[in-house]
């Protein structure tokens, strides 16, 4: 794939399970888990004060402790805490915004509050702000509710084990305190971020902090479109507002201009799912609309492999100007987004296109135990420059994708799962090894059978999804995987003086080695790019290890200390070796607000109904 860039969305059905029950059982769990979520101090008055009333209950009517024995009074029948939970278990979170004693979510996703209304902008608001329930008449399979985000729907079929300590949330105080003061400080990132872009570079694609200007790709205002679910899921309701309106009055795609099929896909028509899902808005729908058919004619090739070039003014659609092959990364990672475009307007022609891509890559000559190589030609359909193989940039996200479409397709297509496997047992085979001297596991690359080392910061994608494919079911040892490699991630950042991650890494294997990671000059800047905190997300939703919100949270004061520009927004580096002098590349990708804050922020969050990875609710966001 092309640096810099990313990926896509996953979102889950509700699962059967998870309907209304009114047996004794779930209400004895329901009134448990609000008890739970009290305060100490809040517990504490609620029993000293039925104890007075016990006891003045006692001295002035004997019949009372007739109401205790169940003779006059609670018959078991009827639950003590009145539940609005409804049959979709669909309820959106409280924005922090708007709570006025403290920040602790939990409590409310239990209760049925989707009033919805219109303020005079026309923004559609959902009360508590959460996320938008697709119902089942709307492309669900068995009648079951959808909950969608960022381009993407999984459907559930049924729920699975899940420890317990996945599902609750923790009530101690001090817990509660330094999660809250964590989701501010990103919050606060977030609107120092928001405050250059808005100064320096409203409407334009990039802030270029260090200079006080814009920079332009596409002309579409791509960090502020990339940025919209960030801001409705960290609750920042005047700045999303702002960027709403701008989107209503100013964004037109009829613009003679040639945009990258890949990226507009992934941080422009991947965003407007998103935030239509999240907020239920039409006006993000119609422009998902518009920029999804304007893209269409990149497939019009003689093979169906997409053009990675399209005119969304003229029409047409053409290669780079140095070659005819796209990227395998570009052409296998739109489908999430055109799929879910096709579900969402009835209209198949999205579908059609992209699952042609993933046929027609299925049964090509020249993987290597499921591994693709890095380029495809969109003349003749065939894969190029065969015998290299790589997790990296221009194929990363093709393996990513494996997986989420099986998962989003209901877990049916068969050949995304049967691909998904192969791939990872030939990463195992072919990629996998163990560096000198802490034998910290890496995948590197493979050319024309010479194994190479190196390991881009774009491959920590792959302890995320490998979890995420555990958690659905497949191999255990995939999680242990997961957690070899997140481990190795974590310490391509600590291993560097500044603390953050260079773009390429090189792991040394041989005897005597004294630094598990080189890094060659030209590999040293950092991009603010998401890969590790998407992965550090995962892994703590999962597994609970308080190490993986730690590990982020370094990472975020390092991005604080070396990359944050005073005057607003942050700046890409050049030298993640310098700690004295990183040298600020003046360049703040749009991938920054769109993924990177957003995952620290559900990094840090107790609550697992925060955009849920559970077989209970929706799923995680875009990477």
């Amino acid at each position: 794939m092309l640096p810099p860039s990313r990926r896509d969305f996953v979102s889950l059905t509700v699962s059967e399970s998870g309907s209304y029950t009114n047996s004794k059982q779930w209400r004895r769990q329901s009134c448990w888990r609000k008890w739970k979520q009290l305060s100490r101090l809040q517990r504490s008055l609620i029993l000293f004060t039925l104890m007075l009333l016990l006891v003045g209950g006692i001295t002035t009517s004997p019949t009372l402790i007739g109401h205790w024995r169940g003779e006059n009074g609670y018959d078991g029948k009827q639950p003590f805490v009145v539940n609005l939970k409804n049959e979709y278990r669909s309820i959106p979170p409280e924005l922090p915004s708007e709570k006025k004693d403290y920040h602790r979510r939990g409590a409310h996703v239990l209760q049925n509050r989707l009033q919805t209304k219109t303020n005079a902008s026309g923004l559609l608001g959902v009360e508590n702000h959460g996320l938008h329930l697709k119902n089942a008449d709307k492309g669900s399979k068995g009648g079951k509710p959808i909950i969608s985000w960022r381009g993407a729907v999984i459907e559930e079929e049924h729920a699975s084990d899940t420890d317990t300590k996945d599902t609750e949330i923790q009530d101690d105080p001090a817990s509660l305190a330094l999660a809250e003061s964590r989701l501010e400080a990103v919050r606060e990132a977030f609107r120092h971020a928001w405050k250059g872009y808005k100064n320096f570079a409203w409407g334009h694609d990039e802030l270029k902090p260090i200079s006080k200007s814009y920079g332009e790709w596409f002309g579409l205002g791509l960090t502020l479109i990339d940025a919209l679910d960030t801001m409705w899921i960290l609750g920042l309701k005047e700045e999303f507002a702002e960027a709403r309106q701008w989107v209503a009055k100013e964004l037109s795609f009829d613009k003679n201009v040639d945009v990258n099929l890949f990226e507009s896909t992934i941080r422009i028509l991947g965003s407007l799912l998103s935030t239509y899902h999240l907020t239920g808005d039409s006006l993000f729908l119609e422009k998902a609309k518009d920029i999804g058919s304007r893209l269409m004619p990149a497939f019009n090739t003689a093979s169906k492999i997409p053009y990675s070039d399209v005119n969304i003014g003229k029409g047409t659609a053409h290669p780079p100007q140095w070659t005819s092959d796209s990227s395998v990364a570009e052409v296998t990672s739109i489908q999430l987004e055109f799929r879910e475009l096709s579900r969402l307007t009835g209209d198949p022609k999205y579908k059609l296109a992209v699952m042609e891509v993933m046929k027609q890559v299925h049964k090509l000559d020249g993987k290597q135990d499921g591994l693709v190589p890095m380029f495809i030609n969109t003349n003749n359909g065939l894969f190029t420059h065969q015998g290299m193989y790589t997790l990296g940039a221009r194929a990363d996200s093709y393996y990513e994708y494996l997986l989420k479409q099986w998962i989003q397709g209901g877990k049916t297509e068969k050949e995304f799962l049967d691909d998904y496997l192969q791939a990872v047992e030939g990463v195992k085979k072919n990629l996998l090894k163990k560096s000198t001297p802490s034998g910290l596991a890496f995948v590197g690359e493979l050319s024309h059978g010479h194994f190479s080392p190196k390991m881009d910061h774009l491959v920590c994608f792959l302890p995320g999804t490998l979890a995420l494919g555990a958690h659905y079911g497949l191999p255990a040892d995939h999680m242990e995987l997961a957690k070899q490699l997140m481990e190795t991630c974590y310490q391509m950042y600590a291993q560097m003086e500044t603390g953050l991650s260079p773009e390429i890494a090189h792991f040394n294997m041989h005897e005597g080695s004294t630094q598990d990671v080189d890094v060659k000059i030209a590999d040293r800047h950092n991009l603010l790019r998401p890969e590790t905190v998407e992965s550090l997300f995962y892994l703590y939703r999962f597994t609970k290890d308080k190490k993986y919100q730690q590990w982020g949270w370094e990472i975020l004061q390092n991005f604080n200390k070396y990359t944050r520009v005073p005057t607003g927004g942050y700046t890409s580096i050049n030298n993640v070796r310098d700690p004295a002098s990183p040298n600020p590349r003046d360049k703040m990708e749009s991938f920054f607000l769109g993924e990177t804050l957003k995952y620290f922020y559900l990094l840090f969050s107790e609550d697992p109904n925060l955009i849920s990875l559970d077989n209970e609710g929706p799923t995680s966001t875009h990477a």
